[in-house]
């Protein structure tokens, strides 16, 4: 089957001291029969506190980031968002009202250099017209994602495979914010464009932005969609360390993320942590804790998985090896994939790239834009935005086609620092930053890692009106043939959340 899970990694490096998180051995202890009865903390009533004795389900009850369901469960949710959300007034329509926006001027083109600050909010403000305040901040997310990924590509060489998560990046960063006093806080704004969207509407505010994604985990990760989409979140915290009650709270109500106590320099949390991981992404991430520095203070995980079937499955009778051009003098024989039926097919003859999408069963896809000459991958993955992406979509056309494709699996791991400087977040990795709002000590991110992985098979995966305008003809192809390199961006499109997105230039790679 088609898999796609990537986990992103993040880590903070402070120095000790203590506060109320929650033990690691309760996050990680399952039921013991003969366990004597726990008090309301887990604790043996008039008695020293015994791990052992933790029931499971005092665990699930308790601890919102709780173990995979065992086997036989699989459709059963990591987190019962519905029992969260009735716990609380969270005023859960709120994610779908349409707000009204200031009109962008008329007179600016959209589609100039968006370096520019008026055309970039003019972009935005005509993009969020008529989209739900999730789908707005999915918009400004999807915007720093692609930020994000010609960054890492420049560092790359022209015939790397790309991997990347930007909604998990998105969570991570989001749920550091609460920790960022004002002036990190500020700078994180601003380099996510989290500023740009407050500041589009009146009826927001900073707060605004936490609640929100919020609601775009329950969105994303919730049962019976006809795919898995699941995230899941982990923070451990260093023993003796304080941790601000307000941001463990917040951490816990906005990202579904509970502290966990830990010992770094212990090495059983190494393996119960990798265990965890593999258990979370079925085994496709594989130990990404090789080690940890034993004076690290904080670490946050977040994974995300996906699994999903192709709404037409690829006959795999009719898989066969074909050339697939990687660059203008070298091909690789790859196991292409083929299948006709009808399919959304795009052309845009201002980046000169074809577009197709393959719907997965539910409300997911992938959009594979392939440039028509391989010189042109540069230009597109340049020119990649939001409104480009609008742009495909308001022009595509559905008719019976052939369609060839290639199987492959990337597996990819970064360590994104060097990055996310470029993109003017400085001071969460820097001893400048300000984390005053999460815990008195003065702390700065240490690493931030990104790894994934993602399988293409026959079965699937596992892993406005200005901008229609005189852009790309009707498409009147019949066969689309992925034989050369092209960029894939699977959304949820309920939500216009972009989950994952790469570039595949050599699919015999791994």
């Amino acid at each position: 089957m088609w898999l796609l899970t990537v986990a992103a990694l993040s880590c903070l490096l402070l120095s000790p001291t203590r506060a109320g998180v929650k033990d690691l051995a309760e996050h990680f202890r399952s039921q013991d029969p003969s366990a004597a009865p726990v008090g309301p903390r887990g604790s043996a009533p008039g008695g020293p506190l015994d791990m052992e004795a933790i029931p499971l389900d005092f665990h699930r009850e308790n601890t919102v980031t709780n173990d995979l369901p065992s086997e036989g469960h699989e459709d059963e949710d990591y987190i019962d968002f519905d029992r969260i959300l009735a716990e609380g007034d969270d005023d859960y329509n709120e994610g779908d009202e349409i707000d009204e926006i200031a009109t962008p001027a008329p007179d600016v083109d959209l589609f100039a250099e968006p370096s520019d600050p008026k055309v970039r909010r003019a972009q935005l403000l005509r993009l969020f017209h008529g989209q739900t305040r999730i789908q707005r901040l999915s918009i400004v997310n999807a915007n720093f994602g692609f930020a994000l990924y010609r960054s890492l590509r420049n560092h790359l060489n022209q015939t790397d495979n790309i991997l990347l998560a930007p909604a998990g990046i998105s969570i991570a960063l989001g749920m550091m914010d609460l920790g960022a006093g004002p002036g990190t806080h500020q700078q994180l704004f601003q380099a996510l464009g989290f500023a740009e969207f407050v500041n589009a509407s009146s009826h927001y505010d900073d707060a605004t932005v936490h609640k929100l994604f919020r609601k775009l985990t329950h969105r994303l990760f919730r049962r019976n969609f006809g795919y898995t989409l699941r995230s899941v979140s982990d923070l451990y915290v260093k023993r003796d360390i304080a941790v601000a009650e307000t941001f463990r709270a917040e951490a816990k109500s906005y990202y579904f993320a509970e502290p966990q106590s830990v010992d770094f320099r212990d090495p059983a949390f190494l393996e119960k942590a990798n265990r965890r991981i593999g258990k979370l992404t079925k085994g496709l991430i594989k130990e990404p804790l090789k080690s940890v520095d034993p004076n690290m203070v904080l670490m946050l995980l977040n994974y995300l998985y996906f699994k999903g079937t192709w709404e037409q499955k690829f006959p795999s009778d009719m898989s066969y090896f074909r050339n697939f051009r990687i660059s203008e003098k070298q091909t690789v024989r790859v196991p292409m994939m083929q299948n006709k039926g009808n399919y959304m097919v795009a052309t845009d003859h201002e980046l000169h790239c074809d577009v197709l999408q393959l719907p997965y069963v539910g409300n997911v896809s992938m959009l594979v834009a392939m440039p028509q000459k391989i010189s042109g991958m540069r230009t597109l993955e340049q020119d990649l935005s939001p409104t480009v992406v609008k742009k495909w979509l308001s022009n595509m056309t559905n008719r019976t086609r052939e369609v060839v494709f290639p199987k492959f699996k990337l597996e990819q791991k970064y360590d994104l620092i060097a990055n996310l400087k470029e993109l003017g977040l400085k001071d969460l990795f820097e001893e400048t930053g300000d984390f005053s709002r999460m815990t008195t000590e003065k702390i700065a991110i240490n690493w931030f890692k990104h790894q994934g992985t993602i399988t293409v098979n026959e079965e699937g995966t596992e892993a406005a009106a200005l901008t229609q305008v005189g852009f790309m003809p009707l498409s009147t192809q019949i066969r689309f043939v992925v034989d050369r390199p092209f960029l894939f961006l699977i959304y949820e499109q309920r939500t216009n959340c972009l989950v994952f997105m790469g570039r595949v230039v050599d699919p015999s790679q791994n």
